[in-house]
């Protein structure tokens, strides 16, 4: 699942059950069903649903750079124009999720360091998401309490939250606090504090609904607090919903991603068969989509379901890491050498290519 991840409470009502992804309606329905439907027909396991009444930005001219971003088309060249700080942000989540690390930090420091602060807050809040995907946790932790600081200066905390903005689901005050409070209990995950990660997700659930977007990672968040406790039954739940409400939102990313998450819990669960068939979609779907960050961590669980082909898939790992490393700042490449979660032995830490 690479390093961006977290996990829950015992006896919290906002973990370990279906009603962790809060705001949305989970009962009456099985959120295994299509899982288990589309297995038996041989079919897609990530594929997309009827997408829901999703909505973007509000202006129609950024609706295809919102596509590469969260929607359909993340292998795209994300094009922006220069003076739009909001189109800026959105080419440097589609740039992170293609592992362009390097221009995308260039794009997100001016605005982490901007005048609007909920803008600022997404920003920071994507940055450090680029570096726990590179193992640099602590960095990370610094960036999305950046982006706390930030809301706090126009009032915006965990105890003032915002009002829902319309037209602007998942871009908008609420998921900026959603995404810093849910990447801070990440950050413990990947720091060994298990128990600072479960206040701050509960902290985060007790928040407005932020939108598809974070209500899919509260779902990832929540799963992967689980595995991190050693509770693996408890994160299948969370796992799932996350991964039906990202089947329906129209973004192939999160869609991907949520059945990688998924995928790694049924690993973990016992449920090798499942395992296997979200893991590979994950992986043949991540080539392409140009999502190399998504690739290697889809080897290394194969390579767990696979053990004669082990050492290939995690040679397969290793090379696409290095490849995603050649595109990162000489910083990043630094977290990522120095991660134990990273395959990144015989790494040279040379200027990009």
């Amino acid at each position: 699942m690479g390093a961006d991840s977290a996990r829950a409470a015992p006896g919290s009502s906002t973990v370990g059950g279906p009603r962790v992804v809060a705001g949305t309606a989970l009962t009456g329905y099985d959120p295994a069903a299509r899982q288990r439907s589309a297995r038996s027909a041989g079919s897609n396991p990530t594929a997309p649903g009827p997408p829901r009444s999703i909505r973007r930005v509000g202006d129609p001219d950024r609706t295809a750079l919102w596509d590469v971003a969260f929607g359909a088309t993340p292998g795209a060249t994300p094009r922006y124009p220069p003076g739009d700080p909001f189109s800026a942000w959105l080419g440097a989540v589609a740039l992170g999720g293609q592992g362009h690390y390097a221009r995308a930090m260039a794009t997100l420091l001016p605005l982490v360091s901007g005048t609007d602060p909920v803008l600022a807050a997404l920003a920071a809040a994507t940055l450090a998401s680029h570096r726990r995907q590179l193992g640099g946790h602590a960095a990370a932790r610094d960036l999305d309490g950046l982006g706390l600081r930030r809301l706090a200066e126009v009032g915006i905390t965990p105890a003032r939250p915002p009002a829902r903005v319309p037209g602007e689901e998942g871009a908008d005050a609420a998921a900026a606090l959603s995404d810093v409070l849910l990447g801070l209990a990440a950050d413990a995950v990947g720091l060994g504090r298990v128990g600072e990660a479960r206040s701050l997700f509960g902290i985060e659930s007790t928040c407005p609904n932020p939108g598809w977007r974070g209500t899919v990672r509260r779902g990832w968040v929540a799963a992967e607090i689980e595995l991190a406790a050693g509770v693996p039954a408890a994160a299948e739940a969370p796992a799932r919903a996350a991964a039906e409400v990202a089947a329906d939102s129209g973004s192939t990313r999160h869609r991907i991603k949520s059945a990688l998450v998924l995928g790694a819990v049924r690993a973990v669960t016992g449920d090798r068969e499942e395992a296997h068939w979200l893991i590979s979609g994950c992986a043949r779907e991540s080539v392409g989509h140009r999502l190399s960050p998504l690739r290697w961590p889809c080897a290394l669980v194969l390579a767990d379901l696979e053990p004669g082909a082990a050492a290939a898939h995690r040679r397969h790992a290793e090379e696409v890491l290095h490849c995603v490393l050649r595109h990162a700042d000489p910083a990043g490449r630094s977290l990522a050498a120095a991660s134990p979660w990273l395959p990144t032995s015989g790494f040279d830490l040379a200027p990009n290519r």
